[in-house]
């Protein structure tokens, strides 16, 4: 049932639709403040002029017996709250056919979108907003009743003061009903640990108490202390993980780490808090809010007293209806790209002036010529990785060009640096995508940059071939969206490589403990790995010790010591490389000297750098093999190790040094689009039409290995390699196992 809360920005209120009633039980309906699969709800004026939401719930629900328990039960929670700072019940029926309730209106955003509007609130805000928050879950409590689902969403912000409303899915304390015993109720990232893990006999006050401490912590840093992203990530994380508060003001400190004690035992009680807050909190409650935020509730306020009486009825949406979103543009949307939408063009306008090659308009294309895309970070945080895929996709198309000179077409390579940042990754994938010659892109360097940049790609129908990023939903769309058939991986995803980075480590038979740590500056790659290793160490028949660290965190020697405490004999660190050499670091000083393993976003030279002598001993396992060792392997066939010689001694001419990680792989990804063009231009005109599809059919043989995919556009087979830190320097070991060594009992 949508929330009768909060109140729309000014114009966001929708008319009312011809099937809607004009008044209900003396509220006279203005118009639509949200409606869901379950109901509506209205915004309501009464004779006296007073508003109100006015929930109603469809006709088809109220048949169901235990939808209208629901229905009453929360009608009777919300009754028997009193107190100012909950929204009060002004009328309710929840006998009537289309069961119906009634609260007070008010004007203002939600506590979320006054934070995402405007940031986090000053210190005196969260004060008086916990305060008053913690006075309505006393009153909450005291009427025997859990709230659980305490959210920004459920909190209003008003001139007087917050509200907190929706008791939707309340229960009286030690009541269990009308749920199934697995089920987790509210809203993951503000909910406790019990609920997280569907302990229904574990919630009571203390569950709204841990929601409070999120709550706060959100207002006073703009982020949920747990993080965001995947539901089963925040619930692992809110079992197993350190509250992430950095930027949290000191004064509130010792509070908000009350209130996120893992055991509801620990926590402090509603009214204890709001004693506390009420103590520290300067003056009176007059003005306790932001400027912008008290304009934005000024505006709200005078756009509801500028409504008519009644607004008419209106026709139904246009026949044609709006168009509909893909599923990709959908989650692209979700995750921020909403901004790139709206800014795009302007972003593309922008980095014209700063741009040079690829901010000139396009010459026009020699007859007979064809393009190869690249899609790298050249001058981000990735470069390495960039500058050397650019390497291998150039030398790739020179190649071509000087063996089939005379024949069909020539090749020609246009570069788009997307600067490994995700707000410019979709102007520079679309510089790419809207030149008609480009055939196909290799890139992109990232997860990050690809998710951003994947829009262009599908729209233009061009493939996307990536040789460095493993998020699975590039090439993995779920049953509900179409398939993809625009990127092919020729990399591992995360979840695999994870897998096969735990049975690189059941290779060692004294592991019985291996301790996992997931950090999360990239929760994405993080909690894949996470996963991906506690399954592979599943599979193997051990059992890792689980923790979780917030991102921001630089001392890595508290929790790691808490690891070696509790008897792990191997370290597995599931995040980026600027905290494997944190953790690299703790670990020297901790005097550990057990394995230790970490995956694809640490490995690399400025691990080496970075980390120094305590980069020692570490195994990194990664999507790439070292081309020097693939010519001494006499297991290869000659024919296969020619290949590679041929290649070796092609970059040393052009550039002078040995290929560093990733150019091989480029170089073979180019040649196996190249490989395919130069036949099909013999047969007929080329295009960017069915390439993709031409291309996952193909069993590929370059200078690095093999390359074959599924019908998902993933790689088959392993493609993890594994390494190890010798004298400061990586030492090739082989690729990682295809299935676990299962250690035997000793």
């Amino acid at each position: 049932m949508p929330e009768p809360q909060p109140a729309p920005r000014p114009g966001a209120l929708q008319p009312l639709l011809p099937s809607d009633p004009s008044a209900l039980a003396g509220y006279r309906l203005l118009g639509r403040l949200g409606a869901g699969g379950m109901g509506v709800v209205y915004l309501g004026r009464t004779d006296t002029g007073e508003l109100a939401a006015v929930k109603v719930t469809h006709a088809d629900q109220a048949d169901q017996a235990d939808f209208r328990a629901r229905f009453r039960r929360e009608v009777e929670a919300a009754r028997r709250v009193v107190s100012p700072w909950a929204v009060p019940v002004t009328g309710a029926d929840p006998d009537a056919p289309e069961p119906w309730m009634a609260t007070a209106f008010v004007p203002g955003p939600s506590l979320g979108e006054a934070v995402r509007a405007h940031g986090p609130l000053p210190e005196r805000s969260v004060r008086i907003l916990g305060g008053s928050i913690a006075r309505a879950l006393a009153a909450v409590h005291a009427a025997g009743i859990v709230h659980r689902d305490v959210k920004p969403g459920n909190i209003l912000l008003a001139i007087d003061g917050p509200r907190l409303i929706d008791f939707g899915i309340a229960r009286a304390t030690g009541e269990t009903g009308l749920t199934s015993a697995d089920m987790v109720v509210g809203t993951p990232g503000f909910l406790a640990p019990e609920q997280a893990e569907a302990r229904a006999e574990a919630i009571g006050p203390p569950a709204d108490v841990f929601a409070l401490g999120c709550l706060l912590a959100f207002a006073a840093t703009g982020r949920p202390p747990f993080g965001t992203g995947a539901l089963d990530a925040l619930l692992y994380r809110t079992v197993h993980d350190a509250p992430d508060l950095a930027g949290v003001p000191a004064g509130l400190l010792p509070l908000l780490t009350a209130c996120l004690a893992k055991d509801p035992a620990h926590r402090p009680a509603a009214a204890e808090i709001a004693a506390g807050l009420t103590e520290d909190a300067p003056g009176s409650a007059a003005e306790w809010l932001p400027a912008p935020v008290v304009t934005t509730i000024a505006e709200r306020s005078a756009a509801m007293l500028a409504l008519p009486d009644i607004d008419p009825t209106v026709s139904g949406t246009d026949p044609a209806g709006p168009a509909k979103p893909s599923r990709r543009g959908f989650l692209a949307l979700g995750a921020g790209a909403a901004v790139l939408a709206a800014g795009g063009g302007g972003y593309a306008l922008w980095n014209s002036r700063r741009d040079d090659a690829d901010a000139k308009p396009p010459a026009a294309r020699p007859r007979n010529t064809w393009t190869i895309g690249v899609l790298a970070d050249l001058s981000g945080p990735a470069q390495e990785i960039g500058r050397a895929q650019e390497r291998g996709a150039r030398l790739a198309v020179e190649q071509f060009n000087a063996v089939h000179k005379g024949k069909p077409f020539t090749l020609a390579l246009k570069v788009s640096d997307d600067r490994g940042d995700r707000n410019g990754a979709l102007a520079a994938a679309r510089r790419l995508t809207s030149d008609p010659s480009v055939l196909a892109v290799l890139g992109p360097t990232s997860d990050d940059t690809g998710q951003a940049a994947l829009p262009a790609f599908e729209e233009a129908g061009t493939p996307l071939i990536t040789v460095s990023a493993g998020y699975n939903l590039l090439t993995l769309r779920g049953e509900s969206g179409p398939p993809n058939t625009t990127v092919l991986r020729a990399i591992p995803n995360h979840l695999l490589a994870g897998t096969y980075m735990a049975w690189a480590a059941t290779l060692l038979p004294q592991i019985r403990r291996p301790g996992v740590l997931q950090e999360r500056t990239d929760d994405q790659y993080s909690w894949q790995y996470v996963r991906g290793v506690g399954f592979g160490f599943k599979q193997a028949g051990i059992k890792p010790h689980f923790r979780v660290i917030p991102g921001r965190v630089t001392d890595y020697r508290t929790v790691i010591g808490e690891m070696i405490d509790a008897g792990i004999d191997a370290y597995v660190h599931c995040g980026v490389r600027s905290t494997a050499v944190l953790a690299a670091r703790a670990l020297q000083q901790l005097g550990f000297t057990g394995p230790k393993f970490v995956g694809q976003h640490a490995f690399g030279n400025r691990f080496l750098k970075e980390a120094g002598s305590a980069a020692e001993g570490w195994f990194l396992c990664a999507p790439v093999i070292d081309p020097l060792q693939r010519v001494a392997d006499t297991k290869e066939k000659p024919a296969t190790l020619k290949i590679t010689q041929d290649f070796l001694d092609a970059h040393r001419k052009r550039y002078g040094t040995t290929p560093a990680f990733y150019t091989g792989e480029s170089f073979d990804v180019v040649n196996m689009v190249t490989s395919w063009l130069s036949t099909k231009a013999a047969k007929g005109p080329l295009s960017r039409k069915g390439l993709w599809e031409a291309l996952r059919a193909r069993k590929y043989t370059g200078a690095m290995g093999g390359y074959e995919f599924g019908e998902a556009g993933e790689l088959r087979g392993m493609g993890t390699f594994l390494y190890g830190v010798q004298n400061g320097a990586y030492k090739y070991l082989g690729a990682a196992p295809p299935e676990p060594n299962k250690p035997k009992k000793a």
